[in-house]
């Protein structure tokens, strides 16, 4: 089959990857998905910072409500002191006259562990503001992956082995799951894990079905499959009550995992016949050995709760998938072209 790229345009610039000052010397602090931006005051609150803001605040999509990208937080390069140089994710604004465009490059790890430094270059606020407006996804990807990775890098040390042996049993696969997923079922090409929890219940679901053509990879074949899949394994309280999909509120689009064509499904899963429901998003690939499809979903449950933080730590092990043949992935690339980034130790 076709493989198919779709990484950060991220990788159209040029990055610096360096790995220097305190390394392993000091542990990076903040949250998840919080984020600082080092930036002079006045650009900040004029449009070249409004456009770095507002692509960070944008709202994470598939979600029931609004939840911005990330936590931000800013400082002036004067306050940017040896505290907040440990923050885990920090975007540095540089605007000179130096430059003759714009352009990015990123430092890992250069200040504690882990942590990531995005610095933005560009000649004048003109070019900068345009310029964010252009990558303001390559930007939310960016950070985003690198949260993921982290999430990967503790499932590598600390997964569940019960569900790693049971997907293998089931499907001659690999993943790696938080080992709070405890209970579990069992049905005919199926799996199903679960914390059970009455709130920020997190759930992980695989299934496979044979390979007939290209049209598989459809949204409306998607839907579809999945409706008919969940509505005989995930049945609700009562008869009756099953688990549906709101097609209106998912959304597909083609990535790479695995150097491969992965379809990802992004949406709202609700309780036909009752009112549960939630985010989820699943990877369907194709297992050319086996001519078979794999579906491996995740979808969250917490109704009283913020979703964001728990839809991208499960959606972290989704990258984790590891079919027949194949060698295991411990990390999310950032870009097609991060193999050819320079490296640099100072």
């Amino acid at each position: 089959m076709k493989k198919y790229f779709s990484y950060l345009s991220i990788a159209l610039v040029t990055f610096v990857f360096a790995s220097c000052g305190l390394k392993g010397n000091h542990t990076s602090s903040g949250r998840a998905y919080e984020l600082l931006v080092v930036v002079d005051h006045g650009v900040w609150d004029r449009a070249a910072g409004r456009a770095l803001h507002d692509a960070l605040d944008s709202d994470m999509p598939g979600l029931p409500q609004s939840e911005p990208s990330f936590r931000i937080m800013y400082t002036s390069p004067k306050d940017y002191d040896s505290t907040l140089k440990l923050i885990r994710n920090i975007i540095i604004v540089d605007i000179q006259d130096i430059y003759t465009k714009a352009s990015f490059k990123y430092a890992k790890d250069v200040y504690a562990n882990p942590q990531m430094i995005l610095t933005i270059q560009a000649p004048n606020e003109e070019e900068f503001e345009k310029f964010v407006k252009e990558n303001r996804q390559t930007i939310i990807n960016f950070f985003t992956r690198a949260e993921m990775n982290r999430q990967i890098t503790s499932l590598e040390k600390k997964h569940s082995n019960f569900i790693s042996n049971k997907v293998d049993s089931l499907f001659g696969c690999d993943i790696w799951l938080p080992a709070e997923l405890t209970n579990s079922k069992t049905g005919e090409d199926f799996f199903w894990a679960s914390t059970n929890t009455g709130t920020a219940d997190r759930n992980f679901v695989m299934y496979s079905y044979p390979y007939t053509d290209k049209d598989t990879f459809t949204k409306e074949y998607f839907v579809h499959k999945r409706d008919s899949v969940m509505k005989a394994n995930i049945p609700g309280f009562k008869e009756g009550v099953y688990m549906a999909t709101d097609s209106l509120l998912t959304d597909v689009r083609p990535i790479n995992v695995q150097n491969s064509y992965t379809m990802e499904a992004r949406g709202l899963w609700r309780m036909k016949g009752d009112f549960m429901g939630g985010p989820y998003v699943s990877h369907t690939r194709l297992d050319e050995n086996n001519q078979r499809i794999i579906t491996a979903e995740i979808f969250v449950y917490s109704p009283d709760k913020m979703k964001r933080n728990l839809v991208r730590q499960m959606e972290a092990s989704l990258y984790t998938l590891k079919l027949p043949n194949e060698v295991q992935q411990n990390q999310i690339p950032l870009g097609e072209e991060t193999k050819e980034a320079e490296q640099t130790n100072k």
